[in-house]
């Protein structure tokens, strides 16, 4: 009977969140039973408020699946497709989401809808806080201020038999992507998340139908994803300028941005158009002004450099609509723009056709002061044989770090580091207490090895002197860590925070026609 016991207090529980109506019970206790291939329901009514979380309870309804055959419980992923699938049979439908959202947009405000919307995507499961929590942070001071060091481990490597499984299956193109609509209650495969607890609702940003939910991840507080409602590919055009001021009026207290729409400067999913936002302060935001300019045609729009190291020019103005064509004046200015004492090419031929090498990443912001504020951050894609993985990229001596691509959300402050370093840092702490020999990391076959280079030189320059022991020394290397990612958003700055940097800079601003 323990399994009837838990699908009561699952109930309970969801009720008790208001993800289940009350008058929806019964219904959902039959499709529970259903699920378990139960004939009825716990013998004696379960009372009392349960003291337990819904993923714990969730976790030995799993449990119980795998002991009725219903699931392999041991790989994570298929547990994962299960809980879903079982949550997903409690979930309020689409339509009435929507509705309770717009109920409280139109009736007490925008912040009170995205509350509700964000706490139901946390209480149902979908964004799995418990194993969210497992991140890795920290801060590193730099002298843009104190960066976020995140190390990401709320997502597991993937399991070897899962992997073996995936390849028995049938290729499936639905959905699309990992963004597409579509995936509402998609019950999901072994290589595609399950999707019954996602929940969408629609907005107007611009003229267009999109879409608004969260990050199952939640790399920072209310981490969302606002999405195009066709499946098309990434553009930075003077419509995403415009839709990205349009949902910041729309939703105040969010911030929205776009990764950009190039390969190396874009972010991981190229191939569905979308923005993110939440409700977050970022590194960014506080840097100071270096410098100050102004475009004739423009006269109510504040225009800056900000002190940062990816090059970003920082508009402001209460009129959008010049926010906006000024931002699509730069942008098609940068388009175009080639300055090859700066190693900045606009474009350039790669098998025979003439590839762009210029973008933007921008942001939007509402200010206290009821102003709108727009970060341009100048990007360029453009790769050699010195520098293959791009110019304008983390550089190799820091992809013992950070190797992959620098997206919005790093542009901001905020680094996402690859899960393998908790691993590699404790094993370079313990190598370091063992007496630092050289030789045991000498070997290019030694896990360890690619990161011998910085750890050598840390110690060269003394920022290892006195620590003998393990938190202290964990401390120094996670300060490194977080050092080199400053480093590789250095890498990122097309124009670099210098007297030369800003000389190109200048250049690039008055062939787009700002005065100074």
């Amino acid at each position: 009977m323990t399994i009837q016991i838990d699908i009561e207090k699952l109930l309970m529980l969801a009720v008790d969140k208001g993800i289940l109506d009350p008058l929806d019970v019964t219904s959902s206790r039959n499709l529970l039973l259903d699920l378990f291939r139960l004939d009825q329901p716990a013998a004696e009514p379960v009372t009392g408020a349960p003291e337990e979380t819904i993923p714990e309870v969730l976790g030995r309804m799993v449990d119980a699946a795998g002991e009725l055959g219903l699931v392999d419980s041991s790989i994570f992923e298929l547990r994962a497709l299960f809980d879903t699938r079982i949550m997903g049979l409690l979930m309020p439908r689409p339509s009435a989401v929507t509705a309770a959202f717009n109920r409280l947009r139109e009736q007490v405000s925008s912040q009170a809808a995205t509350d509700y919307f964000y706490q139901l995507s946390i209480d149902s499961n979908y964004i799995r806080m418990a194993e969210i929590a497992r991140n890795k942070s920290w801060q590193t001071a730099t002298e843009y201020g104190d960066l976020e060091i995140t190390i990401n481990l709320a997502k597991p490597e993937k399991d070897p038999r899962a992997i073996a499984l995936a390849l028995t299956q049938k290729s499936a193109q639905y959905p699309r992507c990992l963004l597409c609509p579509e995936n509402v209650d998609y019950a999901g495969r072994i290589d595609f998340p399950a999707r019954q607890t996602l929940r969408i609702v629609p907005l107007n940003l611009a003229g267009e139908r999109w879409y608004l939910q969260y990050s199952p991840y939640v790399y920072y507080n209310e981490h969302c994803i606002v999405l195009g409602e066709r499946h098309e590919p990434m553009v930075i055009n003077r419509w995403t300028f415009a839709a990205l001021l349009d949902f910041v009026r729309q939703f105040p207290h969010y911030f929205c941005g776009s990764n950009a729409d190039l390969p190396i400067v874009g972010g991981s999913i190229l191939n569905h158009n979308h923005f993110q936002g939440g409700r977050a302060s970022f590194p960014m935001e506080q840097a100071p002004r270096t410098m100050t300019f102004a475009h004739p045609d423009f006269p109510e729009v504040e225009a800056c450099q900000i002190h940062w190291p990816l090059t970003t020019l920082r508009l402001a103005s209460a009129n959008t609509d010049a926010l906006v064509a000024l931002a699509d004046l730069i942008l098609g200015t940068w388009r175009g723009y080639s300055d090859p004492q700066a190693e900045i090419l606009h474009q350039s031929e790669h098998d025979g056709q003439l590839q762009p090498h210029n973008t933007i990443t921008p942001i939007a912001r509402r200010l206290p002061d009821g102003r709108y504020q727009l970060d341009l951050v100048l990007r360029n894609n453009r790769t050699t044989d010195e520098y293959p993985l791009g110019i304008f990229h983390p550089h190799p001596e820091i992809h013992a770090v950070k190797k992959e691509n620098i997206g919005l959300i790093e542009v901001m402050g905020l680094a996402i580091l690859p899960g393998r370093l908790q691993t590699e840092l404790a094993g370079l702490r313990d190598w370091l207490l063992a007496g630092m020999d050289h030789s045991v990391l000498a070997s290019p076959k030694h896990p360890l090895h690619k990161h011998l280079a910085w750890v050598e030189a840390l110690a060269a320059r003394g920022g290892l002197a006195g620590m003998v022991d393990a938190p202290s020394i964990d401390a120094a290397l996670a300060q490194e860590t977080g050092r080199l990612f400053k480093s590789g958003l250095e890498h990122c700055g097309v124009f670099k925070q210098d007297e030369t940097g800003t000389v190109a800079l200048k250049r690039f601003l008055v062939a787009t026609g700002f005065i100074f």
